[in-house]
């Protein structure tokens, strides 16, 4: 079959399971259900999508791969433009950090339907402190119909000198977030911006076993990585709060017990249980009956956890590498943004990144239910 036949037959496909936003560079793998909705030589760390079929994406300054924005809405042409404008993605001429991002960690499209962008700041990760004079790091939403932010909130009383602060969701009121490298959760209520860390150094938000990818313990140099809080998900109820290292494993605590400010830590880390021995993993989704899709970094594939915390593969695929901030769209496909991870010079003994480029979105179209607390 001709090359442009084979793209044609691909585009098909997409557009039937809902993906018509997006270019079709496929490849060809024999019996899996996988397909490959987007590449890229520029390394990707999240996808979001709107319920009117808008695509965003943010790609890591330690990416590599060329220029380009930081955020960017994916037209259906195939390029890339800057969201919300340029501005907001020219940190390195503006140093406005109020105005612009400086290091996006994650984004997503929340309940509210606006888009929110976690930027870490000028954090590093596992290593020094972070720059006493730094830009600290922010929550922006924006509004994607206008582009205009309606909220910004600095984060500076829930975090220390170590944070990285690393992904987002949401229960009710509360924003909830990771911190990889101080190792904890943090709490901002969205009705005054108030402020507050929680289960700091308990073991369920810490990395205390080694990470595995792809067959080999993470290194950065000539010690093991460590990537304390990172996972979480909110049960579609709103009952229930799923969080891990990314070494694993995973535990749940209830959101009322989360929320209770009367609690100390002990307390609360006292009501923590254990939920399910997850391995090294890069990214979680749920969808509306509970169940978790977890990337299992070390053997390329996506485990299904059922809310009573019975695990089976979903997926397994040689291209799975890294699976990182899955998604799943309303028309109820699972995306996968391979985006090597452990390929990258950070984790390679002599700096050196062995990243195959290019780097890949993949797809299936499984006909999940959303769960529109994200």
């Amino acid at each position: 079959m001709k090359i442009s036949r084979r793209l044609a037959l691909v585009a098909s496909l997409l557009l039937a399971a809902g993906f018509s936003t997006l270019p079709a560079r496929a490849q060809s793998y024999p019996g899996s259900a996988l397909q490959t909705v987007y590449s890229s030589d520029r390394i990707m760390n999240a996808v979001t999508t709107t319920d009117t079929g808008r695509v965003f994406m943010s790609f890591p300054y330690w990416g590599g791969g060329g220029s380009g924005p930081t955020v960017g809405e994916l037209l259906p042409d195939g390029s890339m433009r800057p969201f919300p404008d340029a501005s907001w993605n020219d940190w390195e001429h503006s140093h406005d950090a109020l105005t612009s991002f400086v290091r996006v960690n994650a984004i997503r499209i929340g309940p509210d339907g606006l888009l929110w962008v976690v930027d870490s700041g000028e954090a590093n990760v596992g290593g020094k402190p972070n720059p006493a004079n730094g830009a600290a790091p922010k929550l922006v939403a924006f509004d994607p119909a206008t582009g205009r932010p309606v909220h910004l909130i600095v984060l500076r009383q829930g975090i220390t000198r170590f944070s990285y602060v690393d992904d987002l969701r949401f229960h009710n009121n509360t924003l909830i977030l990771t911190d990889a490298g101080d190792p904890g959760l943090i709490l901002v209520d969205l009705r005054d911006g108030h402020q507050r860390r929680v289960l700091a150094h308990q073991p369920c938000v810490t990395d205390e076993r080694p990470m595995r990818a792809e067959g080999q313990i993470l290194m950065t140099g000539n010690r093991e990585a460590r990537i304390h809080a990172d996972q979480l998900e909110v049960s579609p109820d709103g009952e229930t709060l799923y969080f891990q290292p990314s070494s694993g494993p995973m535990s749940k605590i209830a959101t009322a017990d989360l929320e209770n400010k009367t609690l100390t830590d002990a307390q609360l880390n006292a009501r923590v249980k254990p939920f399910y021995d997850t391995p090294t993993t890069g990214g979680t989704a749920i969808d509306r009956d509970g169940n978790l899709y977890v990337s299992d970094v070390d053997h390329l594939r996506i485990l299904k956890i059922t809310p009573e915390g019975q695990g089976s593969t979903f997926i397994a695929d040689p291209r799975l590498v890294w699976g990182d901030a899955l998604w799943i769209t309303d028309k109820g496909a699972l995306w996968i943004p391979a985006i090597q991870l452990n390929r990258t010079a950070t984790f390679q003994h002599d700096g050196v990144s062995r990243v195959k480029l290019p780097v890949s979105i993949y797809a299936i179209d499984a006909h999940l239910k959303p769960s529109r607390r994200y």
